[in-house]
């Protein structure tokens, strides 16, 4: 992947985004938020678990078998991640609408494929999983317990964070 990945992974060295990511982000969640960027990407908006405040980061839906799903590029131990947990799954997705949803975590059983697919559309996400692209679905079976994902649900009856 050679300098591109080289930056990518310095924008997340030890697992958790240095500031100009932080940066990177907060302006990625904003357009992908209006819906001007790629169809992927969507901004998802996790109410935080200490402060109460909603907060935006920049994500890719990623679809599988009729469904779509989200997942965690930096692996189990990421805020947004930890925030979804503790909200039991309710976030909202916003690229150019806004849409209640519920996250609902998928078994580490079941998640080779969809990381697989996640690897296929997520360029940016390739220098954090160890599995290349060219692999087939098979090889995420290791690594699949390590990479959270979770499966988008429209959520009925709750109010908009």
């Amino acid at each position: 992947m050679g300098w591109y990945g080289d930056y990518l992974r310095w924008l997340y060295r030890g697992g958790r985004p240095n500031a100009f990511a932080r940066l990177q982000n907060r302006w990625s969640a904003w357009a992908f938020g209006l819906g001007v960027l790629p169809h992927r990407a969507a901004a998802l908006g996790v109410r935080g678990r200490r402060s109460g405040r909603t907060v935006w980061f920049p994500v890719v839906l990623t679809d599988h078998d009729g469904g779509r799903y989200v997942v965690s590029m930096l692996g189990e131990h990421t805020n947004w991640v930890r925030n979804l947990r503790a909200a039991d799954g309710h976030a909202v997705l916003r690229h150019g609408r806004r849409e209640t949803v519920r996250l609902i975590e998928v078994e580490p059983s079941r998640r080779a494929p969809v990381l697989w697919r996640y690897v296929q559309v997520a360029p940016g996400a390739r220098p954090h999983i160890p599995v290349g692209r060219e692999a087939p679905p098979s090889a995420f079976e290791p690594i699949a317990a390590d990479y959270p994902v979770f499966r988008v649900e429209p959520c009925r009856g709750r109010r908009d964070q």
